[in-house]
């Protein structure tokens, strides 16, 4: 896979982030666990280790129904964008990683992607929310089928 490509995948594992920030490493490590990429002997090889992945799944579920909530800060508020920067960050220095890139420009890129990620999910969702006159849960399960599955395609692409 060519150096642009992988340099892709890895801002856009960051916008999954942005959109869900802990379903980009979540199934980073499931991508690594199974084998579709390559972190063993990496300084993130702990990604692909069973209790990471499980840990990570067990908490990116936790956070789709969180998301749900009323009492659920926005993610746009410092603390919840800078998290999706450094899970996005995460997840693009392992994308990079396993295709022999920059671990530094995997994670800004990534980082970057999540924060972008943050922005125009907000936007998309409140937008799609007012046009369709749909209820906000309606909207939220659609932007998690997205995360997911747009997050599974990208490590898929290894």
């Amino acid at each position: 896979m060519n150096a642009t490509t992988v340099l892709a995948i890895a801002f856009a594992i960051g916008v999954i982030a942005g959109l869900r920030s802990l379903t980009a490493p979540a199934v980073v490590c499931w991508a690594a666990h199974l084998k579709w990429i390559n972190l063993q002997e990496t300084s993130l090889a702990f990604m692909g280790a069973t209790v990471t992945t499980y840990i990570f799944t067990a908490l990116a579920v936790l956070e789709l129904i969180a998301d749900k909530l009323p009492k659920t800060p926005s993610r746009k508020k410092p603390g919840p964008l800078a998290f999706r920067f450094l899970t996005g960050g995460l997840s693009g220095a392992a994308i990079c990683v396993a295709a022999s890139q920059s671990l530094i420009l995997g994670a800004l890129l990534g980082g970057v992607g999540g924060v972008v990620g943050a922005f125009v999910g907000y936007a998309a969702r409140t937008g799609l929310v007012r046009a369709l006159k749909v209820p906000d849960f309606v909207i939220a399960l659609l932007e998690d089928a997205v995360a997911v599955g747009g997050g599974l395609f990208l490590v898929s692409r290894f």
